[in-house]
């Protein structure tokens, strides 16, 4: 799938060595195609990573996809530039102004903060409101994943005794999902975070069907009866070395932290990691795009509701 952006976005020139589809905004307008309208709102400090990482993924299915990156404007970022931002992403409140096919709230570096104590949560809130009615399908991922839960259900995280960091093996609860169309009986995701959502609080939660569960019985993976809403706990958008990255900072900050588990051959960390999820991850989220978004939403989204 095409993905129209900007001309200049640096991500732009990573994804094209990588042969991955992408149009700028010149070429979109002379086509005659509805392209899906997909938001962005990327709440990760190490914001170009995370743009390339989605792009990558989103630009694998055979439709064109407009894309809108959203920032915060309660939340001063200080691992991007304030030109790039200016430059390539809208304001939070911006996203009134339309309707969208699909949404992704990324994950953050702030779970370990109660969500009322994170300096954007109002502002957060309001889109996860205003999305509900004006956004076909919206995806979660990791700690937007837990706000989505909390924000919506009501439904608490609690801190874990250790960070789950690693790449996870997770399995299947449901024969026939869309979402898993594809997908093997089990599968890997990486997994990089200090809390987690009680399983019997989702699976008593009946507005919500779980999907996938990893090796230690967390929900990995749920949805609304409505399709509407998608909580995904993991980073099926991680790159290869992205753990590795997050490992070594940490151990030269002298912070206590495990060999990510299943990633470094033989448990090694001099060793480079083998990249076991990628497939996943592309087929994940083209099941999102085409099952949830594209096959549902309503070819004048004006109509949206």
């Amino acid at each position: 799938m095409p993905i129209k952006i900007q001309s200049d976005l640096p991500a732009r020139l990573v994804l094209e060595k990588e042969n991955i589809f992408v149009m700028t905004e010149n070429r979109a307008s002379k086509q005659d195609i509805r392209p899906l309208k997909i938001a962005i709102v990327n709440l990760m400090p190490t914001k170009e990573t995370t743009e390339t990482q989605l792009l990558r993924l989103l630009g694998n299915t055979p439709l064109q996809i407009d894309i809108s990156l959203v920032r915060m404007e309660k939340h001063e970022s200080t691992h991007v530039s304030g030109e790039h931002l200016e430059k390539f992403y809208i304001p939070s409140s911006d996203i009134f102004k339309n309707k969208y096919d699909g949404m992704i709230i990324t994950g953050a570096p702030v779970e370990q903060l109660p969500f009322e104590d994170v300096d954007y949560w109002s502002e957060l809130c309001r889109i996860m409101d205003y999305a509900k009615k004006n956004v076909f399908s919206t995806l979660f991922i990791c700690w937007g994943a837990q706000a989505g839960l909390y924000h919506n259900y009501g439904i608490e995280k609690f801190a874990l005794d250790k960070k789950a960091f690693g790449i996870f093996e997770n399995h299947r609860v449901v024969e026939s999902e869309p979402l898993l169309r594809g997908f093997d009986d089990f599968f890997p995701v990486p997994t990089s975070r200090h809390t987690s959502v009680k399983r019997n609080l989702i699976l008593n939660e009946k507005k919500l069907q779980v999907l996938a569960e990893n090796q230690d019985s967390e929900i990995t993976l749920s949805k609304s009866n409505d399709n509407r809403l998608i909580f995904m706990m993991g980073h099926l958008e991680y790159d290869t070395e992205t753990l590795s990255k997050e490992y070594f900072r940490d151990k030269e900050k002298g912070l206590k932290i495990d060999v990510p588990l299943n990633y470094f051959p033989s448990d090694d960390p001099a060793k480079k990691p083998k990249n076991s999820w990628r497939s996943t991850a592309h087929l994940f989220f083209s099941n999102w795009l085409n099952y949830y978004v594209y096959q549902e939403t309503p070819y004048d989204i004006e109509k949206l509701d």
